[in-house]
């Protein structure tokens, strides 16, 4: 088995998430390396939605940004941006949608937005929501990718951006939100998922090589682990040979 990164271990775990033929909203960095990786291993038919208005995208590149004209060159269709959200996405027609954070709750929920407690006058201000927050309301279900540490892992967001689970079970129905909200989450340690029960972010796969300590250490609640506890598998050579070329491809 060939060495691999922990951004590698992130982006095959996320590829493997992906189903054949599901439909995508994808952002740029790992989501849409990921994205792309899944079409080239089992995905071959998953449909690609960038922000901009590119439907059915197939790049033979990862996309420099959401305005790369090879998305353009390569999608089923180009509409406008509006249409993407109110046509699309706010109607619950994807199925799943990447997110990116800078903070993230016990519960899922996201902060992009301001990091300390005073909005008008924060330690550090974000880039803001874009279309995090109607991505975590409408998709059919979200996945989030970001390393690991108690800086980015707290026990509560300064600012919710984009709603996960709230303050447990039930908030999203009780507001009426369409998509069933953060289904997992990928860092670069491993895997979690809500408890069925409490809907509380809880660990249910171990990259290779990490300790569960390592992962208690790097979260910034009381993590809970699965009773049942796995190991993600490695990636494989076809995996990290591809996710190399397309990478390489880039360049």
């Amino acid at each position: 088995m060939s060495e691999y990164t922990a951004d590698e271990m992130m982006s095959v775990a996320a590829a493997r998430a992906l189903g054949e033929g599901m439909s995508c909203f994808v952002g740029i960095g790992l989501p849409s390396t990921a994205a792309n990786l899944a079409r080239r291993t089992h995905a071959p038919n998953l449909t690609l939605i960038y922000e901009s208005g590119c439907l059915g995208a197939k790049p033979s590149r990862l996309p420099l940004s959401i305005g790369d004209g090879e998305l353009a060159d390569t999608a089923d269709a180009v509409v406008s941006v509006p249409e993407v959200f109110n046509y699309w996405l706010q109607p619950g027609r994807i199925d799943v949608g990447f997110l990116g954070a800078a903070q993230l709750d016990k519960f899922g929920n996201i902060n992009t937005t301001v990091i300390g407690s005073d909005y008008h006058d924060p330690k550090v201000r974000l880039p803001g929501a874009g279309g995090a927050p109607e991505i975590a309301a409408s998709c059919k279900e979200v996945f989030v990718v970001l390393r690991q540490s108690k800086r980015t892992f707290v026990d509560k967001v300064d600012f919710v951006t984009s709603f996960g689970h709230g303050s447990g079970r039930g908030d999203r129905e009780r507001l009426g939100l369409r998509g069933a909200g953060p289904t997992l989450v990928v860092t670069d340690l491993g895997l979690m998922r809500p408890d069925p029960e409490t809907a509380e972010l809880t660990l249910t796969e171990l990259h290779p090589g990490i300790e569960l300590d390592q992962v208690v250490e790097a979260t910034g609640w009381t993590l809970k682990a699965a009773a049942d506890l796995k190991t993600t598998p490695a990636p494989t050579e076809r995996e990290l040979t591809l996710l190399r070329e397309l990478k390489k491809a880039g360049e």
